[in-house]
């Protein structure tokens, strides 16, 4: 992004169109599209251990640097406390006036102790550091044995009910990427065949509409709930303030894609602009949108 005495350079998960604007205002579509939470996702991989945090979408995955207040290992979490083992109470005298204690305590009873103890300190500190401000479905990689206890501890509602079952120090990146993309997927397409659905209704009852100017009026007014872009969709112009639209030519600086801008403005008013290629769009006109009011 570039602008008089501004310059920002952002390193993108996916790769984008060649196209340069020049206009009033920053072309965010692309990025928008990246940064919508429709096809993003985080992986927690887990093990007795340590844990990591990646985030990524359907062509790549990158690991995330934790929050400070994250622990990233057992240590971290526990300090050098070790459980101890429990005793029952049942003692006899041994030779040379030794007493020998007869328990239940194991090792094995120690470190099943202590894992659910670190899982359980990893999976809030996950959600309050990470999960809630992202609000991105979690995967959740790691051994069967090792996802049974961390599932029945935990209580991040963003957690996936399908992880990836394997040892994720075992899988190279991309791997790992694939087999949590392959979890992801299914509620990738739920999610935006729930929004296409959503239009239908509404539209259905006087509440939706793919009309360009409608929708440009609505958004300055704060009234869109929802909307559907086509990603591969240009269309030169610029919204005025009271949501009219002068058509012009992306050459010219005071003329944008009025696409982009429509996005820009329902995102500022704290709708949802949703980014999708325009085969799944529910429109031939490039933009669809639902009605709060």
């Amino acid at each position: 992004l570039r602008a008089q005495d501004f310059f920002k350079l952002y390193r993108l998960q996916r790769s984008v169109p060649e196209l340069a604007i020049v206009a009033d205002s920053f072309h965010l579509k692309p990025l928008v599209r990246i940064l919508q939470t429709a096809d993003r996702y985080q992986v927690l991989a887990i093990d007795r251990q340590k844990v990591r945090l990646f985030e990524g979408n359907r062509d790549v995955l990158d690991e995330e640097e934790l929050a400070p207040e994250v622990p990233r290992t057992l240590t971290d979490a526990l300090g050098e406390e070790l459980t101890e083992p429990y005793l029952t109470g049942t003692t006899r005298r041994g030779g040379a006036g030794s007493t020998i204690f007869h328990g239940h305590g194991s090792r094995k009873d120690e470190i099943d102790t202590d894992a659910e103890r670190f899982f359980r300190i990893i999976d809030r500190a996950i959600w309050e550091h990470h999960s809630r401000a992202s609000d991105l479905p979690l995967v959740l990689a790691g051994l069967p044995e090792h996802q049974a206890l961390f599932r029945r501890i935990s209580r991040n509602p963003l957690l996936l009910d399908t992880g990836v079952d394997a040892n994720p120090d075992a899988l190279g990146i991309d791997e790992l990427r694939k087999r949590a993309w392959a979890v992801v997927e299914p509620e990738h397409r739920r999610k935006a065949q729930s929004a296409i659905r959503r239009y239908e209704a509404a539209a259905a009852n006087g509440m939706a509409t793919d009309e360009l100017s409608s929708i440009a009026r609505a958004s300055v007014e704060g009234r869109i709930d929802t909307l559907l872009v086509a990603a591969d969709r240009h269309i030169a112009g610029r919204i005025e303030e009271d949501g009219s639209i002068s058509t012009g030519d992306l050459s010219a600086p005071e003329y944008d894609d009025v696409l982009d801008d429509l996005a820009e403005i329902v995102i500022r008013r704290a709708g949802k602009a949703i980014i999708l290629p325009s085969e799944f769009l529910p429109s031939s006109s490039g933009v669809a949108a639902i009605y709060r009011y």
